[in-house]
């Protein structure tokens, strides 16, 4: 199946409020990965340069690149918000 990949960036405001922003979404990783060189040093952006992983990274904060399947239905388990 085809992928695309995905590049948001995740900051969080003064008042705890994630602000997360939709960068763009690119036919392959390395065009994901440009994507964020070309922004990490605008402002904004510069304060939080880094790829990071939400799982692995304690806040977050900073560029994502996921990959997604085109054609596949995501968070098919639903949510929970408390």
């Amino acid at each position: 199946m085809k992928s695309v990949f995905v590049v948001q960036h995740l900051h969080t405001l003064p008042d705890g409020e994630d602000n997360v922003k939709m960068i763009g979404v690119y036919a392959t990783r390395e065009d994901a990965v440009d994507a964020v060189r070309r922004l990490a040093s605008q402002p904004g952006f510069h304060n939080l340069p880094d790829v990071v992983d939400y799982d692995l990274d304690g806040d977050g904060q900073g560029f994502h690149v996921e990959e997604y399947e085109i054609g596949k239905d995501h968070w098919q388990e639903g949510y929970v918000t408390d």
